[in-house]
């Protein structure tokens, strides 16, 4: 059986780490080079950078900020945010990325998921979907939460994991950053029906909250952001509670 797995999340707006609560009310969290540093050297497993606003600025990911951080870390380092092609892609692997993220260009897109498969391999493919409810129903949301679709999230991510994607990173969005814990039903419907990994998003406020997590689920990962920026869990702490607990972690 495979190890479970801790990833913070480093959200990047203007060069800095940010965090909110439903994807609204950005806070600084940081200096993402001294994180990054900090979480490798202290029990992460992997890292997730999103650049969450490359999208809506229609512009690429910061390279030279993924430069920074994947010299100062030695553990895996997926970049999301602005990868709209082959090509830019594989510069942020160039960069030291292991994996990249994409999330509304594959949304508008889809083949862009098998180019990149094709071209690097489907372990490189991270395929992040943003979940909201409306009216009872779970559905696909892009541009940072900010565009609703009518594509039902499971639906998405049955067709990502055909495409090609290796991971489906998947955020709660009624979820993130309330620190009420993990959108377990959800979560537990994808895990059971997709055979790709799955990292859980959004909702993290405690070490009870990640023991739910992979005790009530079959998700692969548990990402969280600001209780670990915040210093508000300690991953060492964490991955020793989940041990204890009889969760496969590594330690």
């Amino acid at each position: 059986m495979l190890s479970k797995r801790i990833i913070p999340c480093l959200d990047i707006k203007d060069g800095r780490t940010v965090k909110g609560v439903n994807f609204e009310g950005l806070r600084d969290a940081g200096d993402p080079v001294e994180l990054a540093k900090f979480y490798s050297e202290n029990g992460a497993d992997e890292l997730v950078f999103l650049d969450i606003t490359a999208t809506l600025e229609q512009r690429g990911t910061l390279i030279e900020m993924v430069e920074k951080v994947a010299s100062s870390i030695h553990i895996p380092f997926t970049v999301g945010g602005g990868v709209r092609s082959v090509d830019d892609a594989r510069a942020l692997l160039n960069a030291g990325a292991d994996k990249v993220s994409v999330n509304s260009s594959a949304f508008n897109n889809p083949k862009l998921i098998t180019e990149l498969a094709e071209s690097f391999g489907s372990q490189c493919v991270v395929l992040a979907i943003d979940g909201k409810e409306v009216d009872g129903e779970l559905y696909a949301h892009t541009h940072g939460g900010k565009v609703a679709t009518t594509t039902k999230l499971y639906d998405w991510a049955i067709e990502g994991e055909r495409l090609g994607a290796g991971e489906i990173l998947f955020t709660s969005m009624k979820s993130d950053g309330t620190k009420n814990g993990f959108d377990l039903p959800h979560l537990n419907y994808l895990s059971n029906t997709l055979r790709i990994p799955i990292i859980a998003s959004g909702g993290a406020g405690s070490i009870l909250h990640f023991e739910e997590l992979f005790k009530q689920t079959n998700v692969d990962a548990g990402l969280a952001a600001s209780i670990f920026h915040f210093k508000e869990v300690d991953i060492n702490t964490l991955k020793q509670t989940l041990h204890s607990e009889g969760i496969n972690i590594r330690l």
